[in-house]
């Protein structure tokens, strides 16, 4: 990095509460939460909005005694806001009954033997 920038450089604290909100923004962005800035649609992946978070919990259990007092909490916070969003998002599948179009429709008919003579 340029010594000379030194005022605008991101300092290691500033990076890493970069990544943590980077990866907050994509879980709530994959939870439903927040639109899609390039789409701009609400969008849903409950299985990358997973991933997110265990990215985050794997941040937690490696940097474990080398953080920032403000750094342990900001984790701590984030992770606890996402766990509750994540299994809300998974408590209003179950309440929620699923769209019409992958509702199971009624078992295919057999077809009827034909008459004899016809």
């Amino acid at each position: 990095m340029n010594e000379t920038n030194a005022e605008s450089t991101p300092t290691r604290k500033d990076l890493f509460l970069g990544l943590i909100h980077s990866f907050q923004a994509a879980a709530m962005q994959q939870m439903g939460k927040i639109m899609n800035p390039f789409t701009e649609k609400m969008e849903r992946d409950l299985k990358q909005a997973r991933l997110s978070i265990d990215m985050l919990e794997m941040l937690q259990e490696r940097t474990a005694g080398n953080l920032t007092g403000e750094e342990a909490r900001f984790l701590t916070h984030v992770l606890t806001e996402l766990r509750l969003n994540y299994v809300a998002e998974l408590d209003e599948d179950k309440k929620t009954p699923p769209p019409e179009s992958e509702k199971a429709g009624p078992p295919p008919r057999e077809p009827k033997p034909a008459e004899p003579g016809a």
